[in-house]
């Protein structure tokens, strides 16, 4: 369950149950790993790799309690189906500015 950040604050609280606690952290950084790869798909304009890592994002996410990183991938991968360069762009943003504003809590 995903909590909108307090206006004061741009962090993102995501709570995720305590099974989780030694996964999450791997998959939060293989997500950073994705800002990487997407950044050099865009230079690219390789959307065939945008489209692949959207679509995986998408089904992985909610998954692991991040159903925001879900929507995001969804619709990266329905930009890079597209070849919409700016769409794809800020679709990459809006995942690396949640990647580095998220703060998980187990519960």
């Amino acid at each position: 369950m995903q909590t909108p950040p307090p206006a004061s604050s741009n962090r993102v609280l995501v709570r995720i149950e305590r099974d989780f606690e030694s996964i999450v952290p791997g998959f939060l950084a293989n997500r950073k790993k994705d800002i990487h790869t997407l950044h050099r798909a865009l230079a690219d304009k390789d959307f065939r790799t945008i489209q692949m890592l959207g679509h995986r994002m998408k089904g992985d996410g909610g998954g692991y309690g991040f159903d925001r990183i879900s929507e995001i991938g969804g619709v990266m991968e329905l930009a890079a189906q597209r070849q919409d360069y700016a769409a794809s762009e800020q679709h990459v943003k809006q995942l690396e500015e949640f990647l580095a504003c998220v703060q998980v809590e187990y519960v």
